[in-house]
């Protein structure tokens, strides 16, 4: 069995980093994936939402962030990159990426039930383009599933 400090197979040279497909703290992956999520969040509160939580976490997995829009609850997945030459950051939403989404959604209900109380559960993806030394991008798809 390996240790806790094994490197995981595939990943010469490289720590575990404790989540499956998690960059590193000091990776420059998670700087740009936290950029991201700050940017999204901007955006979200710009357009007239109340951003509720961020990062939660449950053993089922992760939500980017959750915040109210009028009378919904948005549930949004946040995809950033620093351009497009891997896909545009919408392509990384698979059905089985949403379809664990919606199990989220649900599991954060269950967990805040007075927040979730008489709102529709909205899913929304933003994709953050940001470039390295040019500005960031924000597209907001709202309503995916």
């Amino acid at each position: 069995m390996n240790s806790p400090s094994a490197p995981v197979p595939g990943r010469a040279g490289r720590a575990p980093t404790g989540r499956a497909g998690s960059a590193p703290r000091n990776d420059p992956r998670h700087e740009l994936g936290r950029l991201g999520e700050n940017l999204a969040a901007q955006h979200l509160e710009r357009a007239g939402c109340t951003v509720i939580e961020r990062n939660w976490r449950c053993p089922l997995g992760e939500l980017d962030i959750v915040a109210r829009d009028g009378g919904e609850l948005v549930v949004a997945e946040v995809k950033t990159r620093a351009g497009t030459g891997w896909g545009h950051p919408f392509e990384a939403i698979t059905h089985t990426k949403l379809a664990r989404l919606r199990r989220l959604a649900g599991a954060w209900c269950e967990a805040h039930p007075l927040d979730c109380e008489g709102l529709l559960v909205r899913i929304d993806a933003i994709a953050v383009i940001a470039p390295r030394g040019a500005a960031a991008t924000v597209e907001h798809l709202r309503g995916i599933g």
